[in-house]
């Protein structure tokens, strides 16, 4: 079931995004995107995260949850206001607006989300899998990406998963990004005491390649850690009602529709 007033265009992708596991995802999206060089140096250069680590995670989330939750009216007005803040985003090697980079962000978000899908919930069944995989394409082209940009299927999406994963670099402008932004300082102290999942979380998600690039510590004893959690976390998670489960979404939702109501800043 999608939210009120949805489009219904993505009835499988809108299971999974309005479920809060997806939290778990966050930081492992950011580090894989800012992977490719071209996002790397945007995020890097021109990111206001570290400054404003919630309003920055309100307004992904925002873009998320419009997509996959929102209406056809709610998405277009969204992705205009995305294209005004990406307007000053360009630099020699990257601008916000160039389709392949907004290609692989939105690769991210699908794949994360499948990922932890997966698991708290089981892999789907193919059927599910291809309709998952088709309204993705609505992550990249409700921005520049052009339609026949998007992989024409799972097969091809994993090819281009592993040959964009092969190129990557992270630049060392992006490692200090990145170890600044695990490392908390930057987040209200309330928040922090998440921080320690979210890196075990972050650095589980990633390919082993990408934590070294990183220098993000993974041992033994954080595989049986990371192991532990996902044998309990899924169990515990049933249990929650889902109108908790869900409340991110609705209150992210509900906050950016009375932004727009009042005129106020959303992205």
């Amino acid at each position: 079931m999608t939210c009120p007033g949805a489009s219904g265009r993505t009835p499988h992708l809108a299971a999974i995004s309005r479920e809060a596991y997806v939290y778990l995802g966050a930081g492992a999206a950011v580090l894989l995107q800012m992977a490719h060089p071209g996002v790397g140096r945007g995020v890097a250069r021109h990111s206001t995260t570290l400054a404003r680590p919630f309003d920055r995670l309100r307004t992904t989330m925002t873009y998320v949850y419009v997509v996959t939750l929102g209406t056809d009216a709610e998405r277009e007005a969204v992705a205009r206001m995305i294209d005004r803040v990406h307007a000053p985003v360009r630099g020699p090697g990257y601008s916000a607006f160039d389709p392949g980079l907004q290609l692989w962000v939105a690769a991210t978000l699908y794949r994360g989300a499948l990922d932890l899908r997966c698991a708290f919930e089981g892999g789907p069944g193919p059927a599910h899998a291809d309709a998952l995989h088709r309204e993705a394409a609505l992550y990249g082209t409700t921005l520049q990406v052009r339609p026949e940009m998007w992989p024409a299927d799972r097969a091809a999406f994993e090819a281009y998963w592993a040959r964009t994963l092969a190129a990557a670099e992270v630049l060392p402008e992006v490692r200090d990004y990145a170890q600044r932004l695990l490392s908390g300082r930057d987040v209200p102290w309330p928040a922090r005491l998440a921080m320690p999942l979210q890196r075990l979380a972050t650095a589980a998600l990633l390919p082993a390649s990408l934590r070294e690039a990183y220098g993000l510590p993974w041992s033994e004893r954080d595989a049986r850690r990371w192991a532990r959690f996902l044998r309990i976390a899924p169990r515990v998670y049933r249990w929650i009602p889902a109108p908790l489960r869900h409340l991110p979404a609705r209150l992210v939702l509900a906050d950016m529709r009375r932004r727009r109501a009042r005129g106020r800043r959303v992205i």
